[in-house]
């Protein structure tokens, strides 16, 4: 948030402004999701800034502020929104470094532990072996040799308890990771991590030969059901058609939600095969089922989803492989929706 609307809301009037925020809301058929609630806050505090006056444009264009474009302006507007990629990136670095560290300590410490044992058992071998002078010499090293060890003893203690910190520390690191990859709204993998998977995923199946796919997969007239029903309904389609793209994209695979009612599955090491079977499973249990509402168990009828996906080729690029991907996804829309396309091959490939 920008300091006005921080001292906004810190002001006796926080609470004025909170419902003015949530009034706007109700208004407006706006769902009270926590990143809902930080863009009203924004729009009824700044009438003159940026989102405002998008807003303004979006409502008088009579265009419905779904959960989808909620999160566009978000990541559009919100500061903090715009700085989560170079938190995520500066996360990725301090994690790496705290391992790096967390080893130095390790190694540390079973050097120190080696040193002393090394350095007690030549002690014990001069005084054996030597008499006069040179056992006044052992002597005085081995006191000196029982200081050290005792000192390293109190540091090494000192460094488990820094390591144990430090792990702690990596440990909520990659938990702030993983949250921010993840879309909040159905628990999927989002955009981002998407992205970064893609290009891992593509680099690996060019270095070891492997055949690698993508789909993506979009909810038949998922608009016109939302407009119908309202955004809480549509939310919950959301989750439903997630749930059942999180089941055939678990782990090795990664199932997202790559934007709006746009999901994304990556089958790395599988074929095109593979992904044709486990897209058309998805599509048939979507559409088997007979949606009702909770509140009043009012019919809704069914919903059905389309979906493309392209099978890498030798030497494509990220770029191209989404590109056929999301022409196969187009295909399957323009023949009439609820089906499944393969991405038409290419001629020539261009290295990445």
């Amino acid at each position: 948030m920008t300091v006005d609307v921080q001292t906004a809301l810190r002001s006796p009037k926080s609470y004025e402004l909170a419902r003015t925020a949530l009034e706007a809301m109700e208004a407006h058929q706006v769902w009270p999701t926590v990143r809902n609630f930080e863009l009203w806050v924004h729009y009824v505090t700044e009438k003159e800034g940026a989102l405002a006056i998008e807003i303004d444009r979006l409502l008088a264009a009579g265009e419905p502020i779904t959960e989808s474009l909620g999160e566009a302006l978000a990541a559009q507007y919100l500061p903090a929104a715009r700085l989560n990629g170079d938190i995520l990136e500066a996360g990725d670095v301090l994690s790496k470094e705290l391992q790096s560290v967390t080893a130095a300590i390790e190694n540390a410490q079973r050097s120190s532990e080696v040193y002393g044992q090394e350095l007690a058992t030549a002690t014990e071998r001069l005084g054996a072996e030597h008499a006069g002078p040179m056992k006044e010499v052992v002597r005085t090293l081995t006191a000196a040799t029982r200081k050290v060890q005792g000192e390293a003893a109190v540091l090494e203690n000192r460094l488990a308890e820094t390591t144990a910190e430090l792990s702690r520390l990596r440990e909520n690191l990659d938990q702030v990771r993983k949250d921010a990859m993840t879309d909040g709204l159905t628990n999927l993998a989002n955009r981002k991590a998407v992205d970064e998977r893609l290009d891992a995923a593509c680099e690996q199946a060019e270095a070891d030969g492997l055949a690698m796919t993508l789909a993506i997969i979009d909810i038949d007239h998922f608009k016109g059901f939302n407009d119908t029903w309202g955004h809480q309904i549509g939310d919950q389609v959301l989750r439903y058609v997630a749930s059942v793209i999180g089941r055939m994209g678990a782990p090795p695979r990664l199932a997202a939600r790559y934007g709006g009612e746009e999901f994304a599955i990556i089958f790395p090491a599988e074929n095109g095969r593979a992904a044709m079977a486990a897209l058309e499973e998805i599509r048939q249990e979507v559409s088997s089922r007979a949606l009702k509402r909770r509140s009043t168990n009012e019919d809704l009828g069914t919903i059905t989803v389309s979906a493309g996906y392209a099978e890498r080729l030798a030497g494509e690029s990220t770029v191209s492989l989404v590109e056929r991907a999301d022409a196969a996804l187009y295909a399957s829309k323009h023949a009439g929706r609820n089906r499944t396309t393969a991405a038409q091959p290419m001629a020539a490939v261009a290295a990445a």
